[in-house]
This record gives C-alpha cells, structure tokens and sequence, in this order.
C-alpha cells in the first residue's frame, strides 16, 4: 500500500488550489458578476428590442446585471467574432439570429464558424417579415411590384441591415423566385435601412413585423405582404408574398449562444432561466401583440436546428446566387 506523508498531502493540495481557482465557473454560483449579451446588430432592431426585455427579466430572476451591448457591423461578423474570442465562462453571451445561419455559406473568409467556436443556449422568438415601399412608390401590391420591376429592370432597390441578414436573404429570395432584377443596398444596421425606406432614398425593404408594423400603421411606408405562408395574425387582411409567388416564406428567428467550452451546467442554468423568462404569461402576452411567436427549446434541440437551418440557407444562396456586395 502506498502511504503519504501529511507534508506531501498539504503540498499537493496548495499546488492543486490555483488549478481549482482557474476552472470555469460553475452554476453553483454563476452569475455571481454582470453577464455581457453582445448584440451585433443595430440598436432599435429585433435582436436588441428582444434582448434588453430578456436581459431585464433574468436580471430580476438571477439578482445579478444581465447588460446588453450593441456592437453592430459587417453583417454581424464584428460582435460575433467578439463574443468567439471572449472567456467561455458564460459571462459573455451572444444574441444571434438567422443572419448567423446564412452566414456560414455566403460568407467564406469569417474569423469564426457558428458550430465549431459556440454552443446553443436557448432559442428567444421567431416572426414574420413585412414587405413595406415607400408610399411613393406606385405598387400597393406585389404583383404590381413585380410588373414594375420587370418594366425598369435594375430601377428599384431595396434595403437591408447588411450581407446575411434575415431581410437581405428576404430580398434575395424574392428577387429569384419572382425572377426580378431589384439592386440591393446594404447598411450597417436595420435602424438605418429603415430611415433610407422612411426617407424614400430606397424604394422597398423587407423589414420584422415587430418593428416595421407600427410605421405601416402611420401611414410612414405602405404594408404591401408578409412574408410567413399564412396569412399574419397582426395583418390579416394582408396577403402573404407567398399568395402571389407561391411557397415563397422568410421569417426571422432569435437566439442566444455562448462561446465553445462554456460550461454544460451554466449552459443549462442558462436555458432554464431564458425559458422561464419566455414562459411568462405577461411576456408571452406582451410579444404576441407585437407579432412575436415564443420559441422554446433545449441546447440539444437548438444545435439540430440550427444544423437544419444552415443547410437551408446554404441551398438558398446557391439558388438566389445571393454574394455579399
């Protein structure tokens, strides 16, 4: 039998004691510090509408800063990237969406892959897209748009919040199933390709319901169709662009990730807390009046379907030819 002395056993356990001071957190007492949600987009969009009401609420639930941080540009690369290089300890998070799925075929040279260097947290909301023009545009639907596209070919565009974003791949997909020549004209975030479309400097946008339905509402751009294959809860008497290019659809979805290695405990504390928080009636109540479809899943069934959505989007970009401008 092997013996040790107590000397040799104090040793060891003061060489041990910094090793076990750098281990990840765990959800024994995570958070015990404020928790950074990065958002690479623009302020005023969906992700970070959604993300301050989430990160309000797990601040209650956790009695710890949940603080969100817009770091828009580049189609979202700059933030994501930012999130890719910070410490997997779960206290910075990224707030992402479809634009992080699309971007993994239309973008060759990204500094991360969405699969390799995160892990799913916990999926937040989806909803539909509304097509809006601007009312001095002479198309009140969409096939009126369609025949004026094809009248001036290369003569309207239409705006996005940057390369890979849900209402890019929007414009995208439209422009190949209707078979229409519309330029597209990419900005650094949603807030400023809505002030272009408000201004009348673009003529078209495919904007979220959740933010562009208020201003269609005000008279301050024209709701022409949605985007989802049926027909909008908050819009009915509006058709789907899908009623005049049949199976047409595109919607946006939210998400949280955090950086690969994270702790599978703080993950799943972290899964727990974003669906009670998503859950709660209020919250349910207060999103489904904005056009806001809760989306609750576990790590695992976030990874497939972001796995499934990748491969969407990959077959949509070979379809639409869609390049990043």
């Amino acid at each position: 039998m092997i013996k040790f002395s107590l000397k040799f056993l104090r040793t060891a356990a003061l060489m041990l004691f910094p090793i076990v001071l750098a281990l990840p957190a765990s959800a024994q007492n995570y958070p015990s510090r404020p928790v950074k949600m990065i958002v690479p987009f623009g302020a005023g969009g969906p992700a970070d509408v959604y993300a301050r009401i989430l990160a309000q609420h797990l601040s209650e639930e956790t009695k710890q800063s949940f603080v969100v941080e817009d770091r828009p540009g580049a189609g979202a690369l700059i933030g994501t990237d930012a999130v890719a290089k910070a410490a997997p300890d779960g206290y910075t998070l990224l707030v992402m969406s479809n634009t992080h799925t699309t971007n993994e075929s239309l973008l060759a040279n990204k500094p991360y892959e969405l699969m390799r260097d995160f892990v799913p947290v916990a999926t937040i909301n989806y909803s539909d897209l509304l097509m809006v023009v601007h009312p001095s545009v002479e198309a009140k639907t969409v096939a009126e748009f369609i025949a004026l596209a094809k009248k001036d070919p290369g003569k309207l565009n239409y705006a996005s919040s940057g390369p890979g974003t849900p209402y890019h791949m929007a414009g995208e997909l439209f422009k190949a199933m209707a078979k229409v020549d519309v330029v597209h004209i990419p900005h650094k975030a949603s807030g400023d390709a809505r002030n272009s479309v408000l201004s009348g400097n673009v003529q078209m946008m495919f904007d979220a319901v959740t933010t562009m339905s208020a201003l269609a509402k005000a008279g301050q751009v024209r709701a022409v169709a949605t985007t989802g294959l049926t027909r909008n809860p908050l819009t009915p008497d509006l058709p789907t662009v899908a009623e005049t290019v049949p199976g047409y659809e595109a919607t946006i979805w939210l998400g949280v990730m955090a950086p690969k290695n994270t702790p599978k405990d703080v993950i799943a504390f972290l899964n727990t807390a974003i669906n009670k928080v998503i859950n709660l009636p209020d919250v349910k109540e207060v999103w489904l009046k904005q056009g806001a479809i809760p989306l609750v899943k576990t790590p695992a069934e976030f990874e497939a379907y972001l796995k499934k959505d990748i491969e969407k989007w990959a077959e949509v970009v070979k379809v639409s030819g869609a390049k990043v401008q």
